[in-house]
């Protein structure tokens, strides 16, 4: 699934959160597996069913957190820290965001970020912001070598009012993961 390879930007358009979480689990542990760090940025209740198929797929969460081989962060709060007034503030997500990753990138090998604050951000109607967002994690990519894995739910696809911002988030990935496919819905 990483075919993008290191500083590769992936997104995903899910239907099911169950589709949704197997393809985290399968991209997270393909770096965890490796010797590497798994990142996840989501909701509580996908990062529940994401853990919950970590350790049913053998992999000791209590011990890889103490490690550093797996970090999980709420969404919600790291948003918090860098959302002003529904814009992305650059300075903010730096300072939220680039410790986490340098600590994974220098601690590992390959860094495998999930992160779900645009669909956030898209379903509270902050679209540019989501975008915003997008750009702000390619520079941070330029920095530090690490892939990420957006998601979106795939009915951002079937409306036609935030085309212009769909396409520039589209265009802000270096690939989608193989079992999605925007043109599907739309």
């Amino acid at each position: 699934m990483r075919s993008g390879g290191p500083q590769g930007h992936g997104v995903v358009f899910y239907t099911r959160d169950d589709e949704l979480v197997g393809q985290v689990t399968e991209y997270l542990l393909d770096a965890m597996q490796a010797g590497g760090v798994g990142v996840t940025l989501a909701t509580p209740a996908h990062r529940a069913a994401i853990e919950e198929r970590l350790e049913h797929a053998g992999v000791n969460l209590m011990a890889c957190r103490a490690h550093g081989s797996y970090v999980a962060l709420d969404a919600e709060d790291v948003m918090s820290r860098f959302m002003i007034n529904e814009f992305a503030d650059p300075a903010g997500f730096w300072s939220a965001l680039a410790p986490v990753i340098k600590s994974a990138t220098v601690q590992r090998g390959d860094v495998a970020v999930f992160g779900e604050m645009v669909a956030l951000l898209w379903e509270r109607d902050l679209a540019s912001a989501a975008v915003d967002l997008e750009a702000l994690w390619n520079e941070l990519a330029s920095q530090y070598s690490f892939s990420l894995l957006c998601a979106y739910p795939a009915e951002v696809l079937r409306s036609s009012e935030r085309a212009d911002e769909l396409l520039e988030v589209i265009a802000a990935h270096t690939h989608r993961a193989a079992e999605s496919d925007p043109r599907d819905g739309v």
